[in-house]
């Protein structure tokens, strides 16, 4: 993963907001979050993606299944300063998450190396400047995803096409492996019929104005059902706060 100079980073940060703030949301393919992000720790990557392979069961799961594993934790950003939140439980609203949402929902914690790890400070700030959010005072969940699948279907988004109920979601990609299918579907402002993308390579990304857009992915199968296959990402929720 190569590192762009300083002159074109900033002309990729300019046409990445531009479109964000034009139509609501915008994705980005591997190389254009590369050189989004600038200079990349490959080390620092490394331990960051196999923090997936340590997710845990999420239980919670109204239909049944067993194919989510996952972390959670919530920080406050306010005046410049980053503070991770006591552990606390993930609440939607059944008007946000028909399937799973109503009730309190206590995860595992995102592991303290992970939430200190460079790449997620670098991912985090790459949100905060697309998203435009300036000195606002934020509340940002923050939610690993291990969506697996074998011999059935894994549901990245079991709820359907949905809004998480914030003001700006990040979604990026950590990896992909032995998996077909999980197209991103994106609706704006109630339009009908869906853009469609699949988040293929490490570091595909997709921004979204949770205010205007619906969005959800399809199921995910296994290439070779006689083995595991997962979907793996991170997703970054920032809620405005009043103070």
């Amino acid at each position: 993963m190569s590192s762009p100079d300083s002159t074109t980073l900033t002309d990729n940060l300019r046409d990445m907001v531009a479109r964000f703030r034009s139509v609501g949301w915008a994705s980005a393919a591997q190389k254009a979050t590369c050189q989004l992000l600038g200079p990349f720790d490959q080390e620092a990557w490394s331990r960051f993606a196999e923090s997936w392979d340590r997710l845990e069961s999420d239980t919670y799961m109204a239909d049944g299944g067993r194919y989510r594993l996952r972390r959670h934790a919530v920080l406050r950003l306010s005046e410049g300063r980053l503070v991770p939140l006591a552990p606390q439980a993930h609440f939607q609203s059944r008007d946000h998450n028909p399937l799973n949402g109503g009730i309190a929902r206590w995860f595992a914690q995102v592991e303290r190396a992970t939430l200190e790890n460079p790449v997620f400070a670098d991912l985090l700030n790459l949100c905060l400047a697309v998203f435009e959010t300036g000195t606002t005072t934020l509340e940002i969940d923050v939610h690993q995803f291990r969506i697996e699948a074998g011999l059935s279907a894994g549901h990245p988004t079991p709820e359907g096409m949905h809004r998480d109920g914030v003001d700006w979601v990040g979604i990026f990609l950590v990896e992909r492996k032995n998996v077909e299918a999980g197209t991103t579907q994106i609706c704006v402002d109630g339009l009908v019929d869906p853009a469609e993308f699949t988040l293929v390579e490490p570091l595909d990304a997709v921004f979204i104005n949770d205010n205007r857009v619906l969005h959800g992915v399809t199921p995910i199968t296994a290439q070779d059902a006689q083995s595991t296959g997962h979907r793996d990402v991170l997703v970054l929720t920032f809620r405005t706060v009043a103070v």
